[in-house]
C-alpha cells in the first residue's frame, strides 16, 4: 500500500500554479467549445490525467464532495490523494457531489444520478470532469450559445458518443443543470449548462 510520503505530489508552487489553472478553467467556460492547456505542473495518481489533476489541485477542498467512477476508485491512491492534497471528501453518492471526476467516460452514469442544483442555487450542481481520448481529433460537433460567437467547431474522441444527446437536458433544467469539463492530457474544453449542439459529423 502507498504511504502518504508515496503519493505523487501536488503543485510545486501552489499559489501561481492554482492561479494559472484557474485562468484557463475560467478561459475555457468563457469560451465554450475552445481548447485551453494547463500549464501548471503537479504529480499525477494513476488513471487521472494532468489536466485533471491540476483542476482538482485548484477547486477542490474541504466543502466540495467529490464522486469518482469506478475506473477511478478502481486505484485507491486517487483517493487518497485528492484527500492528502485538497482535503475534499471523497463520497459514495454521486447525487450531492459538487464534482465528479470520470476516468472510463463509455460508463459515465445516468446524469439524473448527479446534482441539478436548484432554482434558487443553481451553482449547487456537479461538474463534471469527464477525461476523453482527443480533443483535436474526431467528430466534430458545433456548438453555440453564450461566449460563442456564432458557432464553434469543437473536434473530440468523446465517450460516451451521445454525451450531447444527455447533455440536452440542460435546455429544459436552466437554470440548474450539469457543466462538463472535458479533459485530455493537459488539455481542456468547457461545455456548460447554456451550450447547445447544433450539428455533428464525422
Amino acid at each position: 500500500m502507498t504511504t502518504v510520503a508515496e503519493l505523487p505530489a501536488g503543485f510545486s508552487d501552489k499559489v501561481l500554479s492554482a492561479q494559472s489553472t484557474f485562468r484557463s478553467v475560467m478561459d475555457a467556460m468563457a469560451r465554450p467549445g475552445s481548447v485551453q492547456r494547463i500549464a501548471a505542473q503537479a504529480g499525477t495518481p494513476a488513471r487521472m490525467m494532468r489536466g485533471a489533476a491540476a483542476i482538482a489541485l485548484t477547486l477542490f477542498d474541504h466543502d466540495t464532495p467529490i464522486w469518482l467512477d469506478a475506473a477511478m476508485s478502481a486505484t485507491p491512491d486517487v483517493a487518497r490523494w485528492l484527500k492528502f492534497h485538497t482535503s475534499a471528501p471523497v463520497i459514495a453518492e454521486s447525487s450531492i457531489a459538487s464534482f465528479a471526476v470520470i476516468g472510463d467516460a463509455e460508463s459515465l452514469p445516468a446524469l439524473d444520478r448527479f446534482a441539478f442544483g436548484s432554482n434558487e442555487y443553481p451553482d449547487r450542481s456537479t461538474t463534471l470532469i469527464l477525461q476523453v481520448e482527443s480533443l483535436t481529433q474526431g467528430p466534430a460537433f458545433e456548438l453555440k450559445g453564450p461566449g460563442i460567437d456564432g458557432t464553434a467547431l469543437l473536434q473530440a474522441m468523446l465517450r460516451p458518443s451521445d454525451l450531447f444527446t444527455r447533455l440536452a437536458i440542460n435546455e429544459a433544467l436552466f437554470p440548474r443543470g450539469i457543466d462538463v469539463v472535458l479533459v485530455h492530457d493537459d488539455s481542456i474544453v468547457a461545455i456548460p449548462r447554456t451550450t447547445r449542439l447544433v450539428g455533428s459529423g464525422v
